[in-house]
């Protein structure tokens, strides 16, 4: 079985996964920094490609510096967070007040993209409902109020805007441990608003990986579509990459358990290791 810095050398540009590949909640992946040093040594152009709506891509960069990754440029970190303004222009929602459940950065975002960040209450009235990280907030206090708030809007007949830049459900932590994100919120949200209104299939726009918006992205930045994709989850990074038209490795260390994997989605190489 190959690694992925036998892989890199036929593609114009590498598009890594950031939790599970290159670090956890806390630490550096074992091989996570030489293989960074190793495409900085060869001049292989390379990106960051994370679902992550909770850091900004500066505030990212300087945390994977922190854990010993070397130097990424902003530039170089692709995120969902950044989806959203894209998103707000085509939806027009320029000025929408949003509840937004994430720390300071996932508001930042939402400002960035036009957004007017609100407070989280059950009477609050907006015009959008952003779900972009499951911290930097009391969790099952603010989904009850979120839930309570969208019930009264929706029974008023008011048209709410529901958005979700990750769509990760799991991430791996320290210690083998893994963790619920973004997604599991939306999920709970989703599965409140379906027993209320069981006809209306009132769901979260999802943004990240899969969805190809993000790779269209990293497309830009690269100027090729030459590209390869290292990722940790086969329902994310494999299969967003692929529908994309991306090479796409699966790296065995992370959330997927490939034994267990779904078959009908194939990546191009499977690896144990980076180096």
């Amino acid at each position: 079985m190959t690694s992925a810095a036998e892989l890199v050398g036929d593609y114009d540009a590498v598009l890594v996964d950031a939790y599970g590949v290159l670090n956890d909640s806390a630490h550096a992946l074992p091989g996570a920094a030489e293989f960074l040093a190793l495409l900085r040594e060869r001049a292989v152009d390379h990106y960051v490609v994370t679902n992550d709506a909770s850091r900004l891509p500066a505030t990212i960069a300087a945390r994977l510096a922190g854990l010993g990754l070397g130097t990424l440029a902003a530039e170089q970190i692709i995120t969902s967070g950044a989806l959203l303004a894209p998103y707000f222009a085509d939806n027009n929602l320029a000025g929408a007040r949003c509840m937004v459940l994430g720390p300071a950065d996932s508001e930042a975002y939402v400002r960035s993209a036009g957004g007017q960040v609100v407070a989280i209450a059950t009477d609050t009235v907006c015009d959008a409902v952003v779900v972009c990280d499951e911290a930097g907030y009391p969790f099952l206090h603010t989904v009850e109020h979120v839930l309570s708030a969208l019930f009264r809007m929706i029974d008023r007949g008011d048209d709410v805007a529901l958005v979700m830049p990750n769509p990760d459900l799991i991430y791996p932590k320290p210690g083998g441990a893994f963790g619920f994100t973004s997604g599991g919120a939306a999920l709970l949200l989703e599965a409140g608003l379906a027993r209320r209104y069981p006809k209306r299939k009132l769901r979260f726009a999802r943004l990240g990986k899969p969805f190809p918006h993000i790779f269209v992205e990293a497309t830009r930045r690269a100027g090729s579509d030459r590209l390869l994709m290292i990722g940790d989850q086969l329902e994310t990074d494999i299969a967003g990459a692929r529908a994309a038209g991306i090479d796409a490795v699966l790296l065995r260390t992370g959330v997927t358990n490939w034994e267990e994997a779904d078959e009908s989605i194939a990546p191009t190489y499977v690896i144990d290791r980076l180096l």
